[in-house]
């Protein structure tokens, strides 16, 4: 059980910025930021939740039902992520690739404390056995004295895939299509950097600041760090409604106006990303309708343009009714990983996915966010992200594009570092793109 008090608040993005600054005590962190981008479906501006009482860790094998149990038998708020390879739990498919965080493939913690903004309200909600330190918790949040960081030195950032190789990849990829062994695949490949220290709190605010994303994420589990800037929800539920919003298209944003604008008409009638979003609209509707009620999976938009910091992106929503019998676990197993980030036929793509690719994945491409004790849940799609291993001092992020029959290979390596750019900028690397 919870007890929660409600404050007023006058300032918020000081009380955000001295919230996020108090909470690195804890081992246990997960911070959402919609950054004010008032979506239909937002059910909070921000939400800090700290210091597991309970947590679920875990590789992929049989994850998903253990998760369930867990889900089931805590009846509260849990918070964490899903790493991409979990598709081995839902499929007989593995992962052998350079592996260089060696994070669990799952990770979900109970939170003693949770403190939930929205508009000009900050909410604490704590577990009972720790409900004594509510006041005095929020006083030193307010009284929190944020301390200068002394500045780190240029990372030099690696490239796992050089332009060359990953050219003949694209090839090879599109050898596939021609053979129709798939229709489109999501070509990732990773950046990185070793012996590589960063501060993590200024790391995530620095990409917060430059992304301003509507599903941005801090995630601590001791020293395993993730800095998500991501604008992709992958998958909400809303008592018997779920929600899937794909992207699929991107497009370069210009100073200029009239420049800009352009990019963003040409994005909207560019038959390439078009396709390219609506062939996953087509697989997302299939996969919502393994536990949808009859005749509710309904495209609720196709192919919006939407406007973020560094970006032009292709948007789609679609939506279903669950069925009764269906727990939330189950749903997310249902649809794992999301469309967008493997292709179509969703298994042959991962097939191809893990033959071509250099990486594994692990965190990127899989998804952060929470359930509710009401058995809601809310994840966004880990894509413009940093991941950190602070014992290794190993540094990773990972970028992509979908290749279909209409790929230019190197319009698709471009795609890909102008996705990198923000990080790269961030971790203020030695040679920017």
């Amino acid at each position: 059980m919870r007890t929660s008090i409600t404050k007023k608040i006058d300032n918020l993005e000081e009380l955000k910025t001295k919230l996020l600054a108090w909470s690195q005590q804890f081992r246990e962190i997960v911070f959402l930021d919609s950054n004010n981008t008032h979506s239909p479906y937002s059910s909070f501006e921000n939400i800090l939740a700290v210091e597991a009482f309970t947590a679920i860790q875990t590789d992929y094998f049989n994850a998903f039902e253990d998760l369930d149990v867990y889900q089931k038998t805590t009846k509260d708020w849990l918070f964490g992520y899903l790493s991409y390879d979990l598709k081995n739990d839902t499929e007989k498919l593995f992962s052998e690739n350079k592996d260089g965080l060696k994070f669990p493939d799952l990770f979900f913690f109970q939170p003693k404390k949770i403190f939930f903004i929205k508009e000009n309200t900050l909410e604490l909600h704590y577990l009972n056995m720790c409900e004594d330190e509510m006041e005095a918790d929020y006083q030193e949040i307010l009284d929190f004295k944020i301390s200068d960081v002394p500045k780190k030195n240029a990372i030099d950032i690696l490239q796992q895939i050089p332009q060359s190789e990953y050219l003949k990849k694209v090839h090879t990829m599109l050898e596939y299509i021609q053979k129709g062994i798939i229709y489109e695949a999501n070509f990732c490949m990773e950046f990185f950097a070793e012996q590589a220290t960063i501060h993590p709190l200024n790391t995530f605010q620095s990409l917060n600041k430059i992304s301003k994303a509507p599903f941005t994420a801090f995630f601590k589990n001791n020293k395993d760090y993730a800095f998500s800037a991501s604008p992709e929800r992958y998958l909400k539920k809303i008592g018997d409604q779920i929600i899937s919003q794909p992207i699929k298209g991107t497009a370069k944003r210009f100073q200029n106006q009239k420049e800009d604008e352009l990019s963003k008409t040409n994005l909207a009638n560019n038959p390439k990303e078009r396709a390219e979003n609506i062939m996953i609209v087509d697989l997302v509707r299939n996969d919502l309708s393994k536990t949808a009620q009859k005749d509710t999976v309904k495209v609720e938009e196709l192919c919006g343009i939407y406007s973020f910091e560094q970006v032009h992106q292709m948007i789609s929503t679609i939506t279903s009714k669950l069925k009764p019998e269906y727990s939330p676990v189950q749903v997310l197993k249902s649809t794992f990983p999301m469309g967008s980030m493997t292709g179509a036929p969703k298994i042959s793509a991962m097939k191809c996915i893990e033959e071509i690719e250099e990486s594994k994945r692990g965190l990127y491409s899989g998804a952060i966010g929470y359930f509710t004790p009401e058995n809601d849940f809310d994840f966004n799609v880990v894509i413009r992200s940093i991941l950190y291993k602070e014992s290794e001092k190993y540094v990773s992020f990972m970028v992509g594009s979908a290749i279909t029959s209409k790929s230019e290979p190197q319009k698709e390596y471009e795609e890909c570092l102008l996705k990198a750019r923000a990080m790269r900028l961030v971790l203020n690397a030695n040679e920017l793109l």
